[in-house]
Formats: structure tokens, C-alpha cells, sequence
């Protein structure tokens, strides 16, 4: 479809092609937090005159998602129980799982470092594969939504292109640190 200011896509209408699928707004939410807490946790583990330590690099990108998930979830639940409309306990539960898209959104990055760990490249390499490729699933995420929202490609590839810069910074910065 044309991308053009006048054009206005019937409600209900969705795109054609692969983008017909609606991601809810927590997905994509917790799956950008995901993938920029990843690349700057790779970023700041990334042994400059260190030892190189993958697996505990590993680790400690996947313990900070669980802690970020988790903080976020019981933000809900704090939220809610100061709302005069209190919910029920499984509502607060559910708020707390329904991060999980942000520890879903590390596991690449996870599987990188792991794949340093058993050898097959040096930390480095998987660091700034991590970092790339985060980069990247940034600008996917961004064009997906906006496609899903109705925008043409011009101006959802323009999006993409602006949740990838929140990338290329963490890439700037840990260029210039180390």
C-alpha cells in the first residue's frame, strides 16, 4: 500500500503479507526493554583488559533480566494495591509473569555468549555479534509495529530505523570505552 498521509487503513483492516498477526503492546514493550538491557549488559561485561569470561558473562545478563522482569512485574502488583480498585492475587501473579517476553528477548544473546563459552569464537566476537544482532532485532521490532499499526514500509522502516539508533548508541559508547 502506498504510504501517504491521506491514506487511512479501515479499522479491523490488517496489513497484508507476514504482518497480519497483532503483537500486544507488553510484548513489544518487554521485547525492546529486553534487547537494549542485553546489549548493555554485553556492552559493560565486554573485557576490555579483563579475563574473558563468557559463561559468567552469560549469567549475569540472564540474572539481570530476571531481576528487571521481575522488578517491573512487581511494580504492577505495587501499582495495584495502591489503585482503590484492588485485584484479585492472580492478577498481581499474572503482572509479574507477563514480563516474560524481556527474558525471552535476551536468549539470543544468552546463546551468543554460550557459544563463546564452548569455544567457537573468542568473547569479543560474541560481543559485538550480540551486539549487532540486537541491533538489528531493534529495527525489526520497530518496522513490525508500525506495519502492524497500519504504516506503509516507507515510514515503518523509518521507525525500525529509529529503535535501531538506541543501538548503534550502546555500540558507540562501548567503542569509545574500551
Amino acid at each position: 500500500m502506498p504510504d501517504r498521509a491521506d491514506h487511512v487503513r479501515p479499522e479491523g483492516v490488517a496489513p497484508r503479507g507476514a504482518f497480519r498477526r497483532r503483537p500486544s503492546e507488553q510484548w513489544l514493550f518487554s521485547g525492546i526493554y529486553g534487547l537494549v538491557l542485553a546489549s548493555a549488559m554485553v556492552a559493560a561485561l565486554d573485557a576490555g583488559d579483563e579475563q574473558a569470561d563468557p559463561g559468567a558473562d552469560a549469567l549475569w545478563v540472564l540474572i539481570t533480566a530476571l531481576a528487571s522482569s521481575a522488578a517491573h512485574g512487581y511494580a504492577h502488583v505495587i501499582a495495584q494495591r495502591a489503585s482503590p480498585d484492588k485485584a484479585a492475587t492472580t492478577s498481581r501473579l499474572r503482572s509479574v509473569l507477563a514480563e516474560w517476553p524481556l527474558v525471552a528477548a535476551v536468549l539470543p544473546t544468552l546463546g551468543i555468549l554460550l557459544a563463546a563459552l564452548a569455544g567457537w569464537w573468542a568473547e569479543a566476537t560474541a560481543a559485538d555479534t550480540a551486539l549487532l544482532f540486537n541491533t538489528v532485532a531493534l529495527f525489526g521490532l520497530g518496522v513490525w509495529a508500525a506495519r502492524t499499526a497500519g504504516h506503509g514500509w516507507p515510514s515503518s522502516c523509518r521507525a525500525g530505523g529509529l529503535d535501531m539508533l538506541i543501538g548503534l548508541v550502546i555500540i558507540m559508547v562501548n567503542a569509545l570505552i574500551h
